[in-house]
């Protein structure tokens, strides 16, 4: 009996090699690489089967058509409402009817269970009167009865609607469909799907990608949207090749703290919308609830105003969102003093601090610097400098600031505060929240000073930043 071949693939990025090595000569990635056996020529029989696997489908045309340029308006397709307003604000208005989307989060951070209310939302939505929506959901990692007692504990009927399947191979799953025609596929979850034409094991590059390539070839055919349910490793990316997410309409992440009861979903890649708006989740007993004013979060709810804090405002797409910034300035006994950061770049709290000294006349070499953005959430929008600087100014101090005190404003180097983006948005929404007084660039206070009832401050420099507190 002749051996078989094997060789070695790298499950970040799908080299190969046919010997092992510790690092990948493609990515540079160490221990990565995996034996796996040469696939051998796939049977007549199962070219067969692949070749008739979509023939049951409806015929959507000629494959190749000429774009008529004297049409007047294209129609976009009808977006699915799956009635999670915050859900269908990542996803860019709604659900398209032939997307493929892949959502990636840490173990038990709620994946299944978003699937699970998607389903309630599109069975209970009112706005899906052209036809009752069938939807079938598969999971390869639990069971059927599992799946039915998380669903019922989160109130999801099916009437006749909604199926369940406990399946790992990918043929099966497609002789579901054939049976079922569902306008709606959820696969929980990727890596643990497998082709039977492939001989490696389930979770591997190669039937990573042969996996989703069907999936892919179903959305676009067929016309049902698609959910994938994605692992992710250590380093906080989707396991498998980067292959997978260039195959997808959309990508979607799904973030959160052990210690906190919130959720964050984001689109890093969206075909169908901005990959800039943001989802806010809280976990309940009663699952995932919608948060519709997330500032609320990560303001404190404290009158009295500390030492060290600071309000400033982020812009996640079109949602603004206020934030308490915190910073501890202490004696440091090293002779090499710390500057931590928490939720903001580490080397931009540094470069921070240096303007601090350059131009507000501070002497903080000699003090540990701690920051950290309240609630857990990561900010990487330059108009929370002017108020970063604020709150390390602050605690330099002793000083309080009071806390119905926002700041907005990009610092540069040479000390002066530069407009931001979308300023009004953000004006017009700690407005609402009740903030009295509003610190702002020149240019933003000469655009907005006369629209808006709060009381609007102009800061050239941050050396008048320091005049002013």
């Amino acid at each position: 009996m002749a051996k078989k071949k094997s060789h070695y693939t790298c499950q970040s990025c799908g080299s190969q090699s046919p010997r092992w090595v510790g690092r990948c000569s493609g990515c540079g990635e160490w221990n990565t690489l995996v034996e796996e056996l040469a696939e051998t020529p796939v049977e007549q029989s199962s070219l067969s089967t692949l070749r008739d696997e979509f023939r049951w489908l409806p015929s959507q045309g000629e494959a190749i058509e000429a774009l008529d340029a004297s049409q007047d308006q294209i129609e976009e397709s009808e977006r699915l409402t799956t009635g999670i307003s915050e859900l269908d604000r990542v996803l860019g208005g709604g659900l398209v009817p032939d997307s493929f989307i892949l959502l990636g989060g840490d173990p038990g951070i709620g994946k299944s269970t978003l699937l699970l209310q998607v389903i309630r939302g599109l069975v209970e939505s009112d706005s899906q009167n052209h036809k009752k929506l069938k939807v079938l959901y598969v999971s390869g990692e639990e069971s059927k009865n599992q799946i039915r007692a998380r669903a019922q504990r989160l109130g999801v009927s099916g009437h006749d609607q909604v199926f369940l399947g406990a399946e790992t191979q990918i043929e099966k799953v497609f002789e579901s469909v054939k049976q079922l025609q569902p306008d709606i596929l959820m696969m929980d979850s990727l890596q643990t799907f497998s082709s039977g034409v492939l001989q490696s094991a389930p979770g591997s590059v190669s039937q990573v990608r042969e996996v989703s390539a069907r999936l892919m070839t179903l959305a676009k055919t067929a016309g049902i949207a698609i959910f994938l349910v994605g692992h992710v490793t250590k380093e906080g990316s989707i396991a498998g090749p980067k292959v997978v997410e260039h195959m997808v309409d959309t990508v979607l992440y799904f973030e959160g703290e052990g210690a906190q009861n919130f959720r964050l979903l984001r689109a890093v890649k969206n075909r169908f919308g901005s990959v800039r708006e943001l989802g806010v989740f809280e976990m309940s007993s009663q699952g995932l609830e919608q948060v519709t004013n997330p500032s609320s979060l990560f303001m404190s709810d404290r009158e009295q105003p500390i030492e060290g804090t600071a309000l400033g405002s982020t812009l996640e797409g079109t949602r603004p969102l206020m934030l308490e910034l915190q910073a501890l300035v202490a004696p440091s006994p090293l002779s090499l003093p710390r500057r931590t950061a928490s939720g903001m770049d580490s080397t931009r709290i540094s470069l921070l601090a240096a303007v601090i000294e350059k131009h507000m006349k501070l002497t903080l070499g000699d003090h540990d610097l701690f920051f950290n953005v309240a609630g857990g959430l990561r900010v990487s929008d330059p108009a929370c400098d002017l108020a970063a600087i604020a709150s390390i100014y602050s605690s330099t101090k002793g000083s309080p600031i009071d806390s119905h005190t926002l700041f907005i404003g990009e610092v540069g180097l040479t000390g002066e505060v530069r407009r931001v983006s979308h300023a009004d948005i953000r004006i017009e929404e700690a407005q609402k929240l009740g903030i009295q007084r509003i610190f702002l660039s020149r240019s933003d206070y000469q655009k907005f000073h006369s629209e808006f009832d709060v009381e609007l401050i102009s800061v050239g420099t941050v050396t008048e930043l320091e005049n002013l507190l």
